[in-house]
């Protein structure tokens, strides 16, 4: 870790979403590797172009997988390989959206903020829409109303021809949402049964695509003391696309793309570098995302990974891995996180959920969010900035998780985001620590901070530190 020269204290970072380096499974991948590249007539394929809907070995071995976790029947044809959970993102709206046709982007706040950038990318800056959530996840009631304001007020304008050409094997959609529904960036909220079933109909009656990020589902474990194995209980909700599934296809979808796709990754459970992830949805929405330009141009994304993850769960080592490595050193970090939350933290007039669902001893995920109470009006922005220069401490601040355009509809001045999966256990707490002893300073001495210049400006959004 760096020396700040002026704290003279190491760098802590509370603010990167990354898994430790003790939990990235190098001889795993190392061991699967070099069975994949053994026989001739296996790695031609593999370190050839790809399909376009990915390895055939992964794409099996992941809807086996899923099956058996989710309790639903294992269909290949509904999964397509990934470069990974971003890269699904950018593949979706350039196949299934259209600047023109596309009327907004739906994104429930607090949301992943760097999934902002991705959808400005792909044309619609000045259409993401901030969406509040209640204890149950996305709140409905708001999203329903603002998406009939919205249509209302579309209509009495001249509506502009859709930019990309017509194409029988994908669809554009009027809407899109885009939601963490499990264990949530940045909130650590998992979405209730029902608001999921709810969602599903809503998105049906307007043609709205739901993408859910699904990659932390996995990543759940028991904060009861008695159960000290992440492996052990799981809140294991349906996806939305599981639901959807089950309600068989809508009568306004005669093409049968569906509404709903579960974007999934093994980044959180094999490491970020391997680049590889999957999505799940109807068949005919997985063979128009295999369809994607840059797809039919360069073939399957991550082919080699792809194969080499495929033998990792073909042989159950990576079941393995998440199960005895990855959810108990996560277990682990939660809880002296959270220890050090209620010693150092709470006691300021900050507030951190317990559980990822109301109702459920569950939690899951990287990050713990702290709300401070209506009576404090410190800025969190300016912790962060205090934090850097005289902690060496690297946080998450609450504007940082506003929807780009639309930040007045879901503000989040005070809030902070806090992940306990990237530093050493120790570090945490005394990160935690440094945390709670600079709050106080900065809550009994406001005038001393009142005409602090902010280093974190929009440009930087500290993503540097992510």
């Amino acid at each position: 870790m760096e020396s700040n020269l002026l704290s003279g204290r190491n760098h802590i970072n509370l603010m990167r979403g990354w898994p430790s380096p003790d939990v990235l499974p190098a001889a795993m991948l190392s061991s699967a590797c070099q069975q994949v590249l053994l026989r001739r007539q296996e790695y031609i394929p593999i370190l050839q172009y790809g399909p376009n809907t990915g390895h055939p070995t992964l794409k099996n071995e992941l809807s086996r997988w899923l099956g058996e976790h989710y309790n639903v029947n294992p269909d290949p044809s509904r999964i397509c390989v990934t470069g990974g959970a971003s890269q699904s993102l950018a593949c979706i709206l350039q196949s299934f959206t259209d600047p023109n046709y596309t009327k907004a982007i739906w994104i429930i706040a607090p949301c992943y903020y760097l999934a902002c950038g991705i959808f400005e990318d792909s044309g619609f800056a000045g259409k993401l829409r901030a969406v509040p959530e209640d204890d149950e996840g996305i709140d409905l009631v708001v999203l329903q109303n603002k998406i009939r304001e919205l249509e209302q007020d579309e209509q009495a304008k001249p509506q502009a021809k859709p930019v990309k050409p017509h194409d029988t094997t994908r669809k554009l959609y009027r809407h899109v949402v885009y939601i963490v529904p499990t264990c949530a960036n940045p909130s650590g909220k998992t979405m209730s049964l029902r608001r999921r079933e709810e969602l599903v109909h809503l998105a049906r009656g307007h043609n709205a695509l739901v993408v859910c990020d699904d990659v932390y589902d996995f990543l759940q474990w028991s904060v009861d003391p008695e159960d000290e194995q992440g492996n052990r209980s799981y809140l294991r909700l349906p996806r939305l696309c599981d639901i959807e599934r089950s309600l068989g296809f809508s009568e306004q979808d005669p093409d049968k793309f569906g509404y709903t796709v579960s974007n999934g990754s093994f980044s959180k459970i094999a490491g970020p570098g391997v680049r590889t992830g999957w999505v799940e949805a109807s068949s005919k929405f997985v063979i128009g995302l295999g369809n994607t330009a840059s797809t039919l141009s360069g073939g399957a994304p991550s082919q080699l990974c792809a194969a080499i993850l495929g033998e990792t769960l073909r042989t159950g080592e990576l079941q393995k891995h998440i199960a005895r490595t990855v959810c108990p050193s996560l277990q682990r970090r939660y809880k002296l996180a959270m220890t050090a939350i209620h010693q150092y933290i709470t006691p300021l007039g900050y507030r951190a959920r317990e559980t990822s669902l109301t109702g459920a001893r569950i939690y899951g995920g990287y990050f713990i969010w702290l709300s401070p109470k209506a009576e404090l009006s410190l800025s969190s922005q300016l912790v962060a900035d205090v934090a850097m220069e005289e902690e060496n401490l690297a946080i998450g601040y609450g504007r940082m998780f506003e929807v780009h355009g639309d930040d007045g509809s879901a503000p989040f001045k005070g809030d902070i985001r806090i992940c306990f999966a990237w530093e050493a256990e120790d570090a945490i707490v005394e990160g935690i620590q440094r945390l709670g002893s600079l709050l106080k300073r900065m809550l009994e001495n406001p005038a001393q901070y009142e005409n602090w210049k902010s280093k974190t400006e929009e440009s930087s959004s500290f993503v540097h530190y992510y």
